[in-house]
């Protein structure tokens, strides 16, 4: 027999009491009767025999009713007969999440990482199911559930620790909110949940950096049946800086003073403050800048500006005097500035203040990476192949020749962009050129008071720069008049903007390869107040970009992002690379990994997941278990019941006897007398 609360045995030391009671007595057993007493002082009896058990069956009848409630409060079961069920010896179902994101380089953070592996891995036993996810910016199954039921019991932990000592950390920033979240909807999806029944636990393997990503954890509803176990790794130096580039204002004039302005920040639990930043030499020589340095306190960071060396701009910056190197090399790649035409064709000149191509001109991006420059074409001629073939996009504004439209075609069918806005409904045979049609229905249309713009489609990537609530309002731009186009008969054209009458404002045509977008109002103070809005230079931006070409000349990317097409290269690890066209650009860590003071940890308490907890000793668990079975035996045999139940029936069994006893004795103490 086992007791599930033993402690309330020492209660059988209760029995003592009616022992004691029944040995100790204050009055005489015999009486004898005697004359009167008044004349005699009285005096307690004088025993002379010895203590004697008096109604032995009432005493143990007393002494069992105490033993017995000890007993029952000690809950007793008998082990044997508390096997547990089938249900019950369901394993647990475990996730280990390990960081593999840049700042996991540090010294003796991997191989730290590894041994917590191959501990938790030793807790597996027979009946679990283990699982092995590695995270950075995205989650990677190393071992994943089938293949470890699929290996031999034997055999399973070798496999893990193989795929373990194969992996590395990578160069990604550690998104550990969507790993999490992940990592609990596969414990607790439809297939986890008929696989198991038992526990369901995540070990997270990873230094708990403060620049972690948290993303949607705060607002997840963290499963109960989860529990997350925390492993946070040490490295073995504290100090860690980590240097970021700044991007310059596009008002700034690097003609004049062209530099490099870089970010240097100190981790918050960091020994050490000063440090050196400056361009690496290339293949050890040439002439380079010295380094500067820099004064940073622990949990801040200071703003340096570097003169570009020789050569140019692009190169390596790279900060000294900080413990962990691994995110200590900025990778630089200065945009070289382009060159890019647009070849306009109007009735209107430069210096026309109220004609169309003098907004054009203004709105056109003129920045240290970009210039664009207009150049006018006759309408009544084509421009020279050379020209056509050398400009990035055609705008024309009123009625073309002939061989004029027939030049556009050409070039439209081979990919390229073009912009008509008819004046009036007499470039309808414009229109019909360029789209190698018999005839287009267009005519003018003359609002009494104005038309707005209603219906836009913010997919379209001219109008995709105001999807944003705060700059699609398009109700400011009043419109005086314009073209009413008959979109039937046209192939493929769709209406991505309206007016609020519902005839079409700005439609897309495919031609060929190419596209020709219709803008049925122009942009010209006569027409609409387009060209003072805020909008016209984002749309003429949207026009370039869609045109083949994008105007912020990117050159920086952070690992993990997805590069444009044609760069011919990945972001998978840091670096300076080139495009397929020979444009340098270059691959930079995210400036969170520098962030490595642990601080993750009291996030996670604070955003409110549950069962956070460090990873429990096996000893305990082993313990724990035995407790819970000890529990469910003593819970189904609930000997407790009928052991209360005895003791009501000894209770009423010495209440009976004592009841006879005291009626025996009370004939002669009634008699009266004294004691002697």
């Amino acid at each position: 027999m086992n007791f599930l609360s033993p402690l309330f045995l020492l209660g059988a030391l209760a029995v003592a009491g009616p022992v004691l009671f029944h040995l100790i007595r204050r009055t005489t057993r015999h009486r004898a009767l005697f004359s009167s007493l008044m004349f005699l002082s009285p005096s307690p009896p004088r025993l002379t025999e010895r203590s004697q058990f008096e109604h032995l069956l009432l005493l143990i009848l007393r002494c069992l009713a105490l033993g017995l409630l000890a007993l029952g409060f000690a809950r007793p079961f008998w082990r044997q007969a508390s096997a547990p069920p089938a249900a019950a010896a369901a394993g647990r179902r475990v996730v280990i999440l390990l960081d593999v994101s840049a700042s996991m380089r540090r010294t003796g953070l991997w191989p730290q990482a590894q041994d917590r592996v191959a501990s938790i891995l030793r807790t597996v036993g027979p009946a679990d199911q283990a699982a092995i996810l590695t995270f950075g910016r995205r989650l990677t199954p190393l071992l994943s559930f089938e293949a470890w039921e699929a290996a031999p019991v034997s055999a399973r932990t070798d496999l893990a620790l193989r795929r373990v000592a194969a992996a590395a950390p990578g160069w990604e920033e550690a998104h550990l909110g969507d790993a999490l979240i992940s990592a609990a909807e596969l414990l607790t999806d439809g297939a986890a949940d008929r696989a198991s029944s038992g526990p369901r636990q995540i070990y997270l393997i990873s230094d708990l950096k403060a620049g972690a990503q948290l993303g949607g954890l705060p607002a997840y509803d963290w499963p109960k049946m989860v529990e997350l176990a925390l492993e946070p790794v040490k490295a073995n130096h504290p100090t860690n800086a980590g240097i970021q580039l700044i991007a310059e204002s596009p008002d700034a004039d690097q003609q004049a003073s062209p530099s490099v302005r870089v970010r240097v920040s100190n981790a918050a639990d960091s020994t050490r403050e000063q440090f050196q930043v400056g361009w690496a030499l290339a293949n050890g020589s040439g002439n380079r800048p010295a380094p500067t340095d820099i004064y940073v306190p622990p949990g801040q960071s200071r703003v340096v500006a570097l003169p570009v060396p020789p050569g140019g701009g692009t190169g390596k910056i790279v900060l000294t005097g900080d413990q962990e190197s691994f995110d200590n090399t900025l990778y630089v790649a200065v945009p070289q500035k382009q060159h890019w035409t647009v070849l306009y064709w109007g009735a209107d000149q430069a210096g026309d203040v109220r004609g169309p191509r003098y907004f054009l001109e203004r709105a056109l991006p003129q920045n240290p990476h970009l210039a664009v420059t207009l150049s006018a074409a006759s309408p009544d001629q084509p421009a020279p192949p050379a020209d056509l073939a050398a400009a990035k996009l055609y705008f024309a504004t009123g009625a073309l020749s002939a061989a004029a439209a027939d030049a556009l075609r050409a070039e439209l069918l081979r990919g390229k962009l073009m912009v008509l806005a008819p004046p009036s409904a007499a470039a309808a045979v414009t229109l019909a050129r360029l789209l190698a049609v018999p005839t287009v229905g267009l005519t003018d249309a003359v609002p009494a008071d104005y038309a707005m713009l209603g219906e836009i489609d913010f997919h379209h990537p001219l109008f995709s720069p105001f999807a944003d609530p705060h700059y699609s309002d398009f109700t400011k731009i009043h419109i005086w008049k314009y073209r009413r186009l008959q979109l039937r008969g046209i192939a493929g054209a769709r209406a991505v903007a309206r007016f609020d009458r519902g005839d079409p404002a700005v439609v897309d045509i495919p031609v060929g390869q190419g596209r020709l977008i219709v803008f049925l109002t122009g942009w010209n103070p006569s027409d609409s107040q387009l060209a003072i809005s805020s909008k016209f230079v984002p749309m003429v931006a949207a026009l370039l970009d869609l045109a083949g070409g994008k105007t912020d000349a990117t050159t920086q990317f952070t690992v993990g992002d997805a590069l444009p097409a044609g760069f011919g290269a990945d972001s998978s690890s840091p670096g300076l690379y080139a495009t397929k066209a020979g444009a340098a650009f270059a691959v930079n860590l995210a400036a969170s990994e520098s962030r490595t003071e642990p601080r993750v940890a009291d996030e996670l308490e604070r955003y409110g997941a549950p069962g956070i907890k460090r990873a429990p000793d096996p000893a305990q668990v082993k313990e724990q278990a035995a407790r819970l079975l000890a529990a469910d035996a003593e819970g189904r045999q609930k000997w407790w019941r009928w052991i209360l139940g005895a003791t009501f029936l000894v209770l009423l069994l010495e209440s009976a006897l004592a009841g006879w006893t005291a009626r025996r004795v009370a004939p002669a103490a009634s008699m009266g007398g004294i004691s002697s």
